[in-house]
This record gives structure tokens, sequence and C-alpha cells, in this order.
């Protein structure tokens, strides 16, 4: 089996992996062969140490192979290439794992038995560069090509072909010193750029890392030897400032960058550390695909509601003028008045009538349909008034529903942008389905997710207490209408889209025997969840539930309340962050 890994994934973390893995999986059975996706695989791997899953992945963003213990769905018919592995590896025993090199190669052996019963020996091999990743599976003997994942053929690239029957090549070599014959008498530069170009198999990252330190060489040699010596620790760096469309509701913050090593450029954000280089993988990769996946299943939906809510607006602003309009109806009712206290001095045929305004005595022209007599323009000019004084009512009304929606649309908008996962988004949409502002889609879908639990973020306070925030309006009717009880203190920020807030009471406490000090904590949190979680200085209305209160036919998330009281606090998470 033979893996090339691209990115961050380098040549001294596939070092470090192949190192694991020799000593997790060697003389392991592979037991069962799985593909969740179009260029991924899943091994389920029996050791005399127990089961394990090795994750292998081709996707040019995310490249890797690790030890997994996450969860994937397979589809309901394994792909080709799948039902190929599973003919040809499935209860292989893994004998070899090893680094080819110092490239961004793995090579796991496998013995297996073909059709016959004949002991073969085969080797599963994926190239990882970008856009040109691939996975292929050869047999070791004649060197030719089983199959591919994806297969190249001479018109795509015409150094190598990738399919079956083809003698299997390595990617081109390049001229690099290898990472692994690096001395610390080796002359190297001191520019990162220069030091990519001259060593192959470090990343970006390990180059500047390198290109920082007095002595590059000494700096390289030190890394791949606590590999070696099996003190090298993995971390991934985390930036807890980048909120939006987060990846984890866990970690708080997008992964930035992994490696076994300090990398002096990333002191700035959060460092964890893992017990195992599969560990730390999984971890970055999962955190940054969920990322991506948001925000890819995220936009489409985004523009959906921006277009609903950028609608709204417009018909907001038509009804203020048609409502201004009617608002100006008067001159109709005068015009009816002056009309009819006049009608002899008005000749039929006329197109306009000057009379006298007998409230402010001036002259005024009144315009006349010349085709009906005074009577009819006045009796038309009443109408007029009466329709206009009919609209206004109309009007308001339809202005109070658009404004509604608007406050609805908006609330939508900012939990999309805050949504931090691809299921949390699909119960938005089906929110959106019931309201009528997006395509229902098949039932079927829908019946999958009709009985999922909420699942509010959660917090503990500097007290002990208890604070749930609803991340979409189905959760905020919940737990403001169903899971809180009469003496909760609810919050949300004022005029602002954002969460419905619980706080919790327990032991008979109301609002007012809560110290201010947790109050501020809670609207901190409030604040937070809010399209207005990275301002300063916001407003948050607190009140006991017992007064919030949802109108019979509004939409999900909207309610009405008394007796509120309001704080200024700037948006925070308490120092525990989220509960697990």
């Amino acid at each position: 089996m033979l893996i090339l890994i691209d990115m961050a994934y380098d040549g001294i973390i596939t070092y470090a992996i192949t190192r694991e893995l020799a000593g997790r999986i060697t003389l392991g059975k592979i037991e069962k062969v799985y593909q969740p996706g179009p260029e991924e695989l899943l091994l389920h791997i029996h050791t005399r140490s127990g089961n394990v899953r090795l994750f292998i992945s081709c996707n040019s963003q995310s490249a890797r192979v690790c030890l997994t213990g996450g969860t994937y769905t397979n589809p309901d018919q394994p792909p080709t290439f799948c039902m190929l592995l599973r003919k040809h590896i499935q209860a292989g025993r893994i004998t070899d794992v090893r680094q080819k090199d110092s490239e961004r190669i793995i090579e796991i052996d496998i013995e297996a038995q073909n059709e016959l019963g004949f002991s073969v020996s085969r080797r599963l091999i994926v190239e990882i560069m970008a856009k040109h990743s691939n996975i292929v599976l050869i047999d070791i003997e004649s060197g030719k090509i089983i199959d591919a994942i994806k297969r190249i053929s001479i018109d795509v690239n015409r150094y190598r072909q990738l399919l079956p029957g083809f003698i299997y090549q390595y990617p081109p070599e390049q001229d690099k010193i290898p990472f692994r014959e690096v001395t610390a008498d080796t002359s190297l530069p001191g520019d990162d750029r220069q030091l990519m170009s001259r060593i192959g198999g470090i990343s970006p990252a390990i180059s500047r890392e390198m290109a920082a330190s007095d002595d590059p060489a000494a700096r390289l040699v030190e890394i791949i030897s606590s590999i070696d010596s099996g003190t090298a620790v993995p971390r991934v760096y985390i930036d807890e400032t980048s909120r939006s469309l987060q990846p984890s509701g866990d970690i708080g913050g997008i992964p930035r960058e992994f490696h076994v090593t300090d990398l002096a450029e990333y002191d700035g954000l959060t460092r964890m550390d893992f017990g195992s280089v599969s560990e730390c993988v999984e971890f970055f990769f999962s955190n940054r695909e969920t990322s991506n996946m948001v925000r890819q299943k995220s936009m489409p939906l985004l523009k959906t509601v921006q277009a609903a809510h950028s609608k709204a607006l417009l018909k907001k602003k038509k009804l203020s003028e048609d409502l201004l309009s009617a608002e100006n109806s008067d001159k109709y009712r005068l015009y009816g008045e002056l009309l009819t206290a006049n009608i002899h001095m008005i000749r039929p045929g006329a197109r306009t009538a000057r009379v006298t305004n007998y409230y402010d005595g001036n002259l005024i022209d009144i315009p006349l349909d010349e085709k009906i007599n005074a009577s009819a323009n006045a009796q038309r000019y009443f109408k007029k008034y009466s329709k206009a004084r009919t609209a206004i009512h109309e009007k308001q009304a339809q202005l109070e529903d658009n404004e509604k929606d608007i406050q609805y649309l908006e609330s939508v908008i900012q939990n999309i942008e805050a949504a931090d996962s691809v299921p949390l988004l699909e119960s938005i949409r089906d929110e959106l389905e019931s309201a009528g502002y997006v395509r229902r889609r098949a039932k079927a879908s829908q019946r999958k997710r009709k009985n999922a639990r909420p699942e509010p973020h959660r917090y503990t306070l500097s007290d002990g207490t208890l604070v749930l925030v609803g991340r979409n309006n189905i959760e905020n009717d919940y737990l403001t209408t169903k899971f809180a009880s009469k003496t909760d203190v609810w919050m949300h920020t004022k005029d602002i889209p954002g969460s419905h807030v619980i706080l919790q009471m327990k032991d008979g406490r109301t609002v007012n025997d809560l110290p201010a000090e947790i109050i501020y904590e809670a609207a901190a949190i409030a604040a937070y969840h809010s399209k207005a979680g990275t301002g300063s200085n916001v407003p948050v209305d607190f009140v006991p539930v017992r007064y919030v209160k949802k109108p019979a036919g509004s939409k999900p998330g909207m309610v009405i309340f008394t007796h509120n009281r309001t704080v200024y606090v700037d948006p925070a998470l308490p120092d525990s962050k989220r509960d697990k």
C-alpha cells in the first residue's frame, strides 16, 4: 500500500505516521473494506492489540492517512473500486509499513489469497498530490496496476498513466536532498523559500520554522530525532478569533496548522497536544473538513434567505410609500366638499374648477373629468378618499406582517452564519421549508430528522448555574416554550437578531436573587450568540420566562415579552467555555 501526501501532511508527518502505523497494524488482518466517499477508503483491521480502523483520503484538500475513531456513512451500493479491493485485499494480512525514501509516500504491503487459494502480494498505492491525488492497487510481483480509484489516461498525463494493466511508476523524483539525509553538518540556506527548493519532504511551515532558527540543519535534525526517540508531541494550532462558521462546538475556533514540533509562527494561537499522530491528524482534518463542508452547505441556503430578506425590504419600502400616499388623501375629501358646495358654478365639460377654499380663503384649482358632471366628479373624489382611508389600515397591517418577516429572516441569517455543523444547517433548512421559503425535498430525508432531539449550546457560569442557548429558531421555541420553567430567566439581545438564552434557576431562586455578575455573565453569552457577537456594549434584555409569550401563528423563534430589564455587555463566553 502506497500513500503520497501533500500540504500540511508533509514528508516528516508521513515519517511519523509510518512509524506509528508500523507498530499498530503490521501483521494485522484486513477484515472489512469500505469506501465512504468517492476519494476515501476505510479499512477495518484486526490486530493483536485489538481492532483498529485505517482512514485514507486522496481528496485534494484533505489528503491523509491515519487511524480513526470517527464514524462514516457508507453508500448503500459499494462503489466499483471498493468491490475490487474487497476481492483482492480483504482478509489479507499486512506484512510491512514503510515510508519510501524521504518522500511523502507510505507503502503497506499485503499478503492475500486469490480465487484459487494461492498467496499473492498486493500494494495499495495512494498518491495525494493536490488535484492529482489518487489511490491505486498494484500487484507487487508484476508491478502492474490492478486498478485506480481515478483512472488517468494519456490525455490527462503523458508521463505516467494509471490504468489497469500498466506498469506502475512512481511520481517523478525531485532534485532535492531527502530530509532524512540532512545532518547537523549539512550546509543549508537561511531563507525559507530556498530551504523548500533544497530539501525534499518538508512543508512550508517547517521551512519557515527552520529559517527562523540559528541553525536550520540542526533544527531539522532535532525534529527527526524527536520522532525517532518517541518524544515528539503532535499538536494542532487553533485560531479562536475565527468565530464565523466554526468547525466544531468543542474547540471554539478553526484549526490552522498541525505538526509534531513547535511552530513559532503560531505561538499566538491556542495549542492542543495529542498522544498520537493519528489523533492529531484526524482532529485537524475532521474539524477543518467540517468547517469547509458547513461553508459549502450554508452558502446556497444563505443566498436564498438573503434574497428573501432583500425582497422583504423592497416590499417594506413600497408599502411605506403607498402608506404615505394614502395618508395624504385628505385633499380628495376637500375636493369633494368644494365641488359639492360650488356645483352650480362648474360648467359641463370643464377640465378644471377654480373655487375658493372656505377653510383658508385661497383659490384652488381642482382637476375634473370632463366626461362626467360636477356632482359625479365630487362623488369620484369622495370614493378615492374612502378607498385611501381603507388602504391605510390594510397597508399598516401588511407593513406589520412584513416587518415580522424581516425580523424572522434576519434571525435565520444569523443562525446560518453561526451554524457549526451540517445537521444543524439541515434543521434550519427544514424550518425554512415549513415556512415556505425554500422548496420542500423528499419526505424521507425529513423523516430522518423529524424526531431529532434539540441539542442547544450549554454553558456553566462561575457559580455553577447552567445556561442553554438555542442554535436555531426551532430550538429557540423549544427552550422558551417547552423546556424552560416559569421561574427561569430568558435573555435576548435588544432589537438585534440572536439566540434565545435560558438561565436555569434552581432551589427556588428568582431573577431578583441573582448576583449582578451572574446576570452580566449570562448576558455576555447572549450577546456572543447574536449578530452583534463581534461588537461591544451590546444591549441584552432579560425577564422571567413567565412574561415571554409566543403569539398564535407566529413564525419560529418569534415571541413577545414584558417586564424586561436591559443590561449592556461585551460579548464573551465563560472561562469554562462550552460544556461537552
